[in-house]
């Protein structure tokens, strides 16, 4: 593989979006944002509801077209959903009538492929999150966090090469939140994908990601990229530490002066804590 396109898997450059365009009620949700992505890397989007941070996501996964600028994935241009692509929404938006083992086979039902071939992978992803004895309850029988469960499986069923996740925990409570974040590291060690995962948590974006792209107040750009020195795997218990509170202060801080200042400076940074790191 290219060192280029390895480096660069994912691509965004000068990336705007204008909803309803050459009209007087034209709102810009997102303006001239760039950065890239190597594989098997974790980034997370960092910023306040209703910045644009969802709307950068749905163009990363070809269900929003840009209005100007370029994104590109695997050296691609994105002109459409692609089956190298799973995105993971705020809601797991399972089909009621249908089992846990059945959603998370419904979308090789979509790309036509064949069920056999992929039964038994998707019955060890449910085992994997602790879902072996409910594959066959339906979603009104299962918790929040274990509809989510379901959800990240149908993500993962099959292999896609690029993850999309949109906030999707932000309806669950503290507890389950945590657990959630756990089993996801868990899964992404495991199966080393490139993740973008947009959060309006702080501390949650700090615990999951390598890096933190902070975005502004709609239009929204990126004023910081940080890369988190923190080394793998993680637990819990790294929120405790004081070296974690003083990442997400740095970046609350951040998000603060990108409010006084909107669409102020970037700032590529790597916070060098060699404790940290190892």
């Amino acid at each position: 593989m290219p060192v280029v396109e390895r480096e660069r898997y994912v691509e965004v450059a000068e990336v705007s979006k204008v909803f309803r365009a050459g009209t007087a009620g034209a709102i810009e949700a997102v303006s001239s944002v760039s950065f890239t992505l190597p594989r098997g890397q974790f980034v997370a989007v960092l910023g306040p509801s209703g910045c644009g941070k969802s709307t950068l996501l749905m163009m990363l996964g070809g269900l929003e077209a840009v209005t100007s600028g370029h994104i590109a994935v695997g050296g691609a241009p994105m002109t459409g959903p692609r089956t190298s692509i799973g995105i993971m929404f705020q809601d797991p938006t399972l089909l009621p009538w249908k089992s846990a083992l059945d959603n998370v086979l419904f979308p090789l039902r979509v790309l036509k492929r064949p069920l056999d071939t992929y039964r038994s992978g998707a019955q060890l992803l449910l085992e994997r999150v602790g879902l072996d004895g409910f594959m066959h309850k339906k979603p009104h029988e299962l918790s929040g966090g274990m509809r989510q469960r379901v959800a990240i499986c149908r993500t993962l069923v099959y292999d896609p090469e690029l993850l999309l996740m949109d906030e999707p925990f932000s309806a669950l409570d503290a507890i389950t939140r945590d657990e959630m974040n756990e089993l996801l590291l868990d899964l992404w060690q495991q199966y080393t994908k490139t993740a973008l995962f947009v959060t309006h948590s702080i501390r949650e974006a700090v615990f999951l990601a390598d890096r933190v792209l902070v975005m502004t107040r709609r239009p929204s750009t990126i004023v910081e990229d940080l890369t988190i020195p923190v080394a793998r795997p993680r637990s819990m218990v790294l929120g405790e530490s004081r070296e974690f509170n003083e990442i997400c202060g740095h970046l609350r801080g951040r998000i603060e002066q990108s409010h006084n200042r909107p669409n102020g400076h970037r700032a590529e940074t790597t916070l060098a804590r060699p404790e940290l790191v190892g």
